[in-house]
């Protein structure tokens, strides 16, 4: 079996953060979160990371970016395009972004040919995380057996607002289901979820999906189909704006019994940058990491 690949969705950074080069350093040294993504990668053992990126900001990205990666392990690069269809297909012509993760993970079909980890590239995962995530790709993952890193509800929400998050179901350790859930915010009373206007107490120990992943090369092929069986479902309506998202491919597959997920749960706490408010409290979390030897200056390695 081939080693396990790092697949790094990062073709969103830009239409976030309006460029590249306006993403704010968050560590202690100027780090920014994909150094500690692919630091951590690396010591639960990947060694090589693709990086799926918008066209117009590859260089960019691997001369600001890429480049610092290359000290930890092999760079690879997948392009996303919103022409980046399958065979036959042609993109609507008012259609100008990207069709979703799941697409993301779709164009990186050709760098990919064993089991491979999915992250986002703007969240804070922790190491147990990459961990857990590498241990199974290099034991368990195949053709049916897939998994997703869970966390605790409780460790993914910030203190200057709501977030959404896709809450799982678990049976026996396997994923049945996942459902989404907007407007979490803790408050005095515990943590809720709002919907239709009613707020609704939820358990802080609910697990939720972080978009971390295991899958194995062998979805590519299912991956594809089901991709242009979404290009052909488009209506007028929706066709400039609708995603083909990787949680709903693997939920689709789940349900059609094609696949068993198991659900890797972390104690790890989630970081990121929601607000623009969330910021002073993650630099603090990775400046103490810091401080407690847990991450050297990334910079300098």
């Amino acid at each position: 079996m081939n080693k396990p690949v790092l697949l790094v969705l990062a073709a969103g950074m830009g239409s976030r953060f309006g460029g590249l080069k306006q993403i704010e350093p968050l560590g202690p040294n100027g780090e920014i979160i994909i150094d500690y993504s692919v630091y951590d990668a690396m010591k639960a053992g990947f060694e090589k990371v693709v990086f799926v990126v918008k066209p117009e900001l590859l260089e960019i990205f691997k001369e600001q970016i890429g480049k610092r990666a290359l000290k930890y392990m092999e760079v690879d690069y997948a392009l996303q395009d919103v022409s980046c269809l399958p065979d036959g297909m042609k993109a609507p012509c008012g259609r100008s972004k990207p069709w979703g993760t799941g697409h993301a993970v779709w164009c990186a079909a050709d760098k990919i040919d064993g089991p491979f980890g999915v992250i986002n590239a703007d969240d804070f995962y922790g190491r147990d995380a990459y961990m857990r995530l590498y241990g199974f790709l290099t034991k368990d993952v195949g053709e049916k057996h897939m998994c997703m890193v869970g966390f605790p509800l409780k460790n993914t929400l910030t203190e200057n607002g709501s977030v959404s998050r896709g809450i799982c179901e678990i049976q026996n350790g396997k994923l049945m289901s996942v459902t989404e859930r907007t407007k979490i915010y803790s408050g005095e009373n515990g943590i809720f979820y709002t919907e239709n206007g009613v707020d609704t107490p939820i358990s802080g120990d609910s697990i939720a999906s972080m978009n971390v992943w295991g899958l194995s090369s062998s979805v590519f092929e299912k991956m594809g189909r089901e991709f242009g069986d979404f290009i052909s479902r488009l209506t007028p309506e929706n066709e400039n704006k609708a995603e083909f998202y990787l949680p709903t491919f693997v939920d689709g597959l789940i349900k059609e019994g094609l696949a068993e997920v198991n659900v890797l749960e972390t104690t790890a706490k989630w970081y990121g940058v929601t607000y623009k408010e969330d910021k002073d409290s993650v630099k603090k979390a990775l400046a103490d990491m810091y401080d407690e030897g847990l991450y050297p200056n990334l910079l300098q390695m």
